[in-house]
């Protein structure tokens, strides 16, 4: 089948409308008419994820994080995202980003971290006014209360965080409704809060965004690229169900670009 026809599988789950105002979800390189030899799935598109793709006749990357976030003034290779571009229409490679659309769609990105998770009754956390059923983060409930210790330490076994963040506040009690959000989702603190979660969950929270909540909610931070690893058996699963034939690979690639010691 035709790069495009994936492509309109993918917008039919995530639409790009969903997308936020300052993304850039959609194609990035490439020509949708081209028949696809298989696809392959990643957060990032970086260097080492191109010559996986050349290596394995691949000519169709799906990331979730768009390689044209910001615009190019040059094409010259001197930044990985230029050497990229340039590698990728060198060899025939179309690239597509399903971002912030694929965060706001209904079973998309925060319904897959729930799912890990293992929360019921999940439903958007921030819904927008004219289609409620999409919207930023999620909350659900446990299918049994944890204490907030065991949740964290299970919460970080789940998502192999080698460093998770939360606030001062573990007291031993239970925790049952849990709110959450891939990525940077500390903008909906408040919105967790005010929907009476326990913890709110999400990759990214600043220091500052941590402090004053300590009687309010059980914040915790796994990392961004933590938090949305999944999103490639997202997206694999969305493909399979569309084109159960066509070659679908994840990547193998780290491409966390931040390092722990």
């Amino acid at each position: 089948m035709k790069i495009k026809e994936i492509i309109d599988a993918l917008e039919h789950f995530a639409p790009l409308p969903l997308q936020d105002s300052f993304d850039n979800a959609g194609l990035q390189t490439g020509l949708t008419g081209t028949e696809a030899t298989g696809a392959l799935l990643c957060l990032d598109v970086t260097e080492a994820v191109l010559d996986e793709a050349i290596s394995q006749g691949i000519n169709f990357i799906i990331a979730h994080h768009p390689l044209l976030f910001h615009p190019l003034k040059a094409l010259t290779g001197r930044t990985e995202v230029e050497r990229c571009v340039m590698r990728a229409i060198r060899n025939d490679i179309a690239i597509y980003a399903s971002h912030t659309n694929l965060d706001n769609a209904e079973g998309g990105v925060n319904y897959k971290i729930a799912e890990i998770i293992g929360l019921t009754d999940v439903h958007i956390l921030s819904p927008r006014e004219n289609k409620p059923e999409t919207g930023a983060g999620v909350i659900g409930r446990l299918k049994e209360p944890e204490e907030e210790t065991e949740f964290l330490l299970r919460l970080k076994k789940l998502f192999n965080a080698s460093c998770l963040m939360y606030n001062n506040r573990l007291q031993k009690r239970e925790v049952h409704t849990i709110a959450l959000c891939g990525g940077a989702g500390a903008f909906l603190i408040p919105q967790a809060i005010q929907a009476g979660a326990d913890v709110f969950v999400t990759g990214e929270i600043k220091y500052h965004e941590f402090q004053g909540h300590a009687n309010d909610i059980l914040l915790a931070s796994l990392g961004h690229f933590e938090s949305e690893q999944y999103t490639v058996d997202l997206l694999e699963s969305v493909i399979h169900n569309a084109f159960p034939q066509l070659l679908v690979r994840k990547t193998q690639i780290n491409t966390n670009p931040i390092k722990y010691m």
